[in-house]
Order: structure tokens, then sequence, then C-alpha cells
């Protein structure tokens, strides 16, 4: 399983090392750009599911450059 913690500055060194004392866990930082972008992937597939299942609707391309 993944787990993507979001950890006040001031308490990530403590957080780090107390899941290294854990054999069964792998801790490793990640930057704020990269945590943004795998939300922001998360969020898509979420929309995508959604449109698949019919439960928000979509607009062409055609309609969305019709309104820039």
């Amino acid at each position: 399983m993944k787990v993507l913690l979001d950890i006040e500055d001031q308490k990530a060194d403590f957080i780090m090392e107390l899941l290294k004392n854990f054999k069964f866990v792998k801790a490793e930082p990640i930057s704020s750009y990269k945590a943004n972008v795998y939300k922001n992937i998360k969020r898509s597939v979420e929309e995508l599911n959604l449109v698949q299942e019919g439960k928000i609707k979509t607009i062409s391309g055609k309609d969305l450059l019709d309104e820039l």
C-alpha cells in the first residue's frame, strides 16, 4: 500500500525517523511539486470515472473552443 502524507515541516524529521524504525515501512520524501502532480492525477482519474458512470457531463472540444 502506498500512502501520501502531508506533514508540517517542523514535524517532518521526527515522523521520518519514526517511520524508518519500522522494518516493514519504506519512507521516502517527495517534493511538493510531485505531491501536487499525484493529487492532480488522482483527481483527474476520479473525474474520468464519474464521466464514464454518467454522473457528470462533458463538453466537446469544439464547444470549448467556441467558448474561448
